[in-house]
């Protein structure tokens, strides 16, 4: 009988002994994924080269509102605009469409990284120039890959998706033949 009594303390202690906690696997780390769309302003009116800020021409807004329409199918929770009247007109038609008011934006005053954290998980349309998209694009990066625009690029759409800390990009072109000259 105390061999039987002898036996079960056993078990009992061998039972507390490995009793541990379960090893905990960490769940797997959803990362955010923040998505953003970068244009130049569409053409602008070159008649007057002693106006700094003209606006659209007729083809211009042509490609403004062929912008709303490739961005139809995305939601947007932002629009950016730099303060000029092409840039301005060019996001107008995608501001519309979305009912999102355009925030403007001065490309020297960015602070990128809480721009990035402000709009962590979000989708983002910024609307700048031939040498501020690209910059905006290197920024949101963190690297030197994109040079200024060429002067007659009004089509390129740069997409830049932030995963978590690593970053990936694309340069799309659309060619837009959006108001035909008579």
């Amino acid at each position: 009988m105390k061999a039987l009594q002898y036996f079960f303390i056993g078990l009992f202690f061998l039972g507390l002994n490995s009793c541990k906690e379960d090893e905990k696997i960490p769940a797997p780390v959803e990362e955010t994924v923040s998505t953003f769309y970068l244009i130049r302003h569409a053409e602008k009116d070159r008649s007057d080269p002693e106006n700094a800020d003209p606006e659209l021409t007729q083809k211009g807004l042509g490609r403004a509102m062929h912008w709303a329409e490739i961005l139809d199918d995305v939601v947007l929770d932002a629009i950016y605009s730099t303060d000029y009247e092409r840039t301005s007109m060019t996001a107008a038609p995608t501001s519309v469409k979305k009912d999102i008011d355009v925030t403007y934006y001065t490309p020297a005053q960015i602070d990128i990284e809480e721009f990035k954290k402000t709009h962590a998980g979000q989708n983002v349309l910024i609307v700048g120039h031939s040498n501020t998209t690209p910059d905006f694009v290197n920024k949101l990066l963190g690297e030197e890959k994109y040079s200024p625009m060429e002067d007659d690029d009004n089509g390129s759409l740069f997409i830049v998706q932030l995963v978590g800390d690593k970053a990936f990009d694309t340069r799309l072109r659309f060619n837009c033949n959006c108001i035909q000259n008579p």
